[in-house]
């Protein structure tokens, strides 16, 4: 099967070379878009390629605000903060996740609770998340929950729509709004996949996007927070610009406030890479496409949209009998220039966040030991 799976990968892209995970696609505007903004002199936190790129996002997602910063992990932060995520708090989020969820959550002085994953979307369990509310919390005078067993308040739910694929978050969100716990969504790797019929991060009060270099498209490095709600839209693009107040030539700020908003360059970079995503997202199904239809013949098994969900596939991702088998795969293909990867090593066997509290993480676990991402670039 190893075999089989390299030259399959390798008949698909037509190339003897390296074969990485996902590189960006550059055939469009970008270096006339780039060259317009040096031209314009305007190459750093102020221009008209932000207000743009802003624009453009929200009008593709049809989420009413969206804010661009310099990284997804800077848009957790800061949307941590608008959710009113305070020291001593618990957030809860999936253990299978990327580090950055877990360490904004640390920025904050709060601390991670893990909840456990669905099998087949790779995204928080909503029967997990139910059991936890169930088993652990309740809501006291002062309107909010708290956790029984650790003392302290549950003050934001951060599922993450992993690899792409949407999670249930209307469920989830229908979950936490019994409990007064806000739901944001983590959609670092979800721009252009949708849940009945609506962008993923529609369902909850605040969601984010990134632009890294390895996503759907780039902006070299990028993020944006995504709202409905125009206060948390006011308030993020204050704090996001050092909470400075406006005034023609006194520099004056309210409040603490933070240097993460994303440069005109890197937006005029995302403006060009946007015009391509349609693009993007045909070649990365037709893509899913063939790795499901080599699944099938060598009796391997691909996480796969709902009927209900379209996919990014931003990461297509296989499925092994073991974790003996997975790391011979691992080897097997990067020996022969083909990048492959395991999942994230899961937050709750992090040093630093595995004493944190957690539910019974049993899918997660059987997840990590058989999952691999595979070569999803578009082609």
């Amino acid at each position: 099967m190893f075999k089989d799976f390299v030259s399959f990968v390798r008949k698909i892209y037509q190339t003897s070379s390296f074969i990485p995970l996902h590189e960006p696609s550059f055939f469009g505007n970008e270096k006339k878009y780039l060259s317009e903004a040096i031209d314009s002199t305007y190459v750093s936190s102020v221009g008209e390629k932000i207000v743009d790129f802003e624009k453009q996002i929200s009008q593709y997602t049809s989420i009413d605000y969206s804010i661009a910063v310099v990284n997804c992990t800077s848009a957790l932060h800061l949307s941590l903060i608008l959710s009113e995520v305070n020291e001593g708090s618990e957030v809860l989020t999936q253990s299978l996740n990327f580090v950055a969820g877990c360490n904004a959550i640390s920025y904050c002085n709060a601390s991670p609770v893990f909840i456990d994953i669905d099998k087949n979307s790779l995204c928080m369990s909503a029967d997990s998340l139910r059991l936890f509310f169930e088993e652990n919390c309740e809501i006291r005078d002062d309107g909010f929950c708290w956790n029984k067993k650790t003392g302290k308040r549950v003050s934001a739910c951060l599922p993450m729509n992993t690899y792409g694929f949407p999670s249930d978050a209307k469920k989830l969100n229908n979950i936490c709004k019994n409990y007064n716990v806000p739901l944001i969504e983590d959609s670092a790797e979800s721009l252009g996949s949708f849940s009945n019929g609506s962008h993923v991060g529609s369902e909850s009060i605040i969601s984010t996007l990134s632009f890294n270099g390895n996503k759907i498209i780039t902006t070299g490095g990028g993020g944006m927070i995504l709202t409905n709600n125009e206060d948390i839209f006011k308030r993020a693009r204050h704090i996001s610009t050092t909470s400075k107040l406006n005034h023609r030539w006194h520099f004056n700020h309210d409040e603490i406030g933070y240097n993460y908003r994303m440069p005109n360059l890197n937006a005029a970079l995302g403006i060009a890479q946007l015009e391509k995503l349609d693009e993007f997202l045909i070649k990365k199904r037709r893509l899913a496409q063939e790795y499901h239809k080599w699944g099938e013949r060598n009796g391997v098994e691909f996480i796969k949209d709902k009927k209900s969900n379209s996919s990014n596939y931003w990461l297509n991702c296989m499925l092994v009998e073991n974790v003996f088998e997975r790391d011979k795969f691992l080897k097997y293909t990067n020996d022969n220039k083909i990048m492959t990867r395991p999942t994230w090593i899961p937050m709750h066997k992090i040093e630093m966040y595995r004493l944190c509290f957690r539910m019974d993480l049993s899918t997660t676990d059987w997840i990590h030991d058989r999952l691999i991402n595979v070569p999803s670039s578009p082609i």
